[in-house]
This record gives C-alpha cells, sequence and structure tokens, in this order.
C-alpha cells in the first residue's frame, strides 16, 4: 500500500489548528479540491460528505474520528479508501503547532500517488496559513464603534 508523510509547522497555536482541522466545514478554505462538505454521511454511510471541486453530483462519504487528545483527526474515503491522518504537535519555542499528515492509498488507487502528494502538500500548507490568519483575527483588538 503506497503511503507518504507531509509536515509544516505554523506559528497558530495548537487549539487555532484544531478548530480548522475538526470542521468540516472548513475543509473547503484549506483542502484543496474540496468544493463542499456536507456535515452528515450519504445513504447512511459515513460521518460527513465531500463534494470534489468540479464535481457536484459525486458525493463522497468519509468517516471522520478524532482522538481524546484533541491532537489527531482522522479521514477516511469511503469512496475511494484513502485514508488522511492528522496530527498535531505543539512547539514549545514559539508557542506554535507541528501539522502533519500521515497518507495511506490502497493499491487500486497507486496511480494517484503523485497527485495525493501535490494536493496534500498545498492544503498542509494552506491550513498552516489559515490558522495564523485565525490567530490574528482572534488577537487583534475589536475594532472601534
Amino acid at each position: 500500500m503506497p503511503t507518504f508523510d507531509d509536515e509544516t509547522t505554523t506559528t497558530a497555536p495548537v487549539e487555532e489548528v484544531w478548530k480548522l482541522l475538526y470542521d468540516p466545514g472548513r475543509f473547503p478554505q484549506w483542502w484543496q479540491g474540496v468544493e463542499t462538505v456536507e456535515p452528515q454521511g450519504r445513504d447512511g454511510k459515513g460521518d460527513i460528505t465531500i463534494y470534489p471541486d468540479g464535481y457536484p453530483d459525486f458525493p463522497m462519504p468519509q468517516t471522520l474520528r478524532a482522538d481524546a487528545s484533541g491532537r489527531q483527526v482522522t479521514i477516511s474515503c469511503l469512496v475511494s479508501d484513502l485514508v488522511f491522518a492528522w496530527r498535531l504537535d505543539p512547539v514549545p519555542e514559539t508557542d506554535g503547532t507541528r501539522i502533519g499528515v500521515h497518507v495511506e492509498i490502497p493499491e487500486h488507487e497507486a496511480h494517484r500517488l503523485a497527485g495525493q502528494q501535490e494536493v496534500v502538500s498545498a492544503s498542509l500548507r494552506a491550513l498552516a496559513a489559515l490558522a495564523c490568519d485565525d490567530a490574528a483575527a482572534t488577537d487583534a483588538p475589536p475594532a472601534p464603534g
């Protein structure tokens, strides 16, 4: 089974990254190729349903599991059997977060490896940047008036 790992760091605290990673409604803001997300499964399958960019009639039910520590979210596609295990680790020196992802691709989808590496890498960096933006907005003083 083909697999790969990628990671990056952000100055955003773990809590800010967690808010984005655990909220499927925000996936389209950072996950490349995700156009919309329904907060429920499809036809009794999965926890959420993702619709890929350009394919509004192609629902892809997914399972979404989070660990009790609030530092790992695993999303498993019930159509293509791809598994994305996202993990968050605090970076004490900066109060930031190391964001990592481990991806498993079944043999019958092995031809998608290079494309998935590109998409996941871009999505990982978009997640880190969005978490920084959200953290900065949270830290900003309220607008006058």
